[in-house]
């Protein structure tokens, strides 16, 4: 008797100790996941900082630019047009300022800013979890 109870139990106990070494894996599988995306995160991180030093320097760069070109241009027309040349630089600049603007009102209207994608995807993911 002592033999039948040993042999159901070799099973039993073969499949607990497979399926807790499943479990093992799958968390290190998992613990690793975690640990690599937060590398890449960090990684990500350093790459968008240096992204944002460079183009803010490149916006300065811009706005110097732009105020030089418009400083030689009022400079070289003030003989032929004087003080309208400044009312022409304005309103030019005025016009651009404000396509800009209507611009980005409707990017936000259209609703570009928003990840409608990512977040079907999630809430499908958080119903089938449910």
């Amino acid at each position: 008797m002592d033999n039948k109870s040993s042999g159901t139990s070799a099973p039993t106990s073969g499949l607990m100790i497979g399926l807790a070494g499943m479990a093992r894996n799958f968390f290190a599988l998992l613990v690793n996941r975690i640990e690599l995306a937060s590398i890449e995160m960090a990684e990500v991180r350093a790459n968008l900082f240096k992204l944002i030093l460079v183009a803010a320097a490149g916006v300065v760069a811009a706005c110097f630019a732009l105020a030089f070109w418009t400083g030689l241009l009022v400079f070289l027309s003030w003989d032929a047009l004087g003080w309208k040349i400044l009312l022409i630089v304005a309103a030019g600049f005025t016009a651009i300022a404000v396509g800009i603007l209507l611009y980005l009102r409707s990017m936000l209207k259209q609703g570009r800013l928003s990840m409608p994608a990512t977040l079907a995807e999630l809430r499908n993911d958080r119903d089938a979890l449910l």
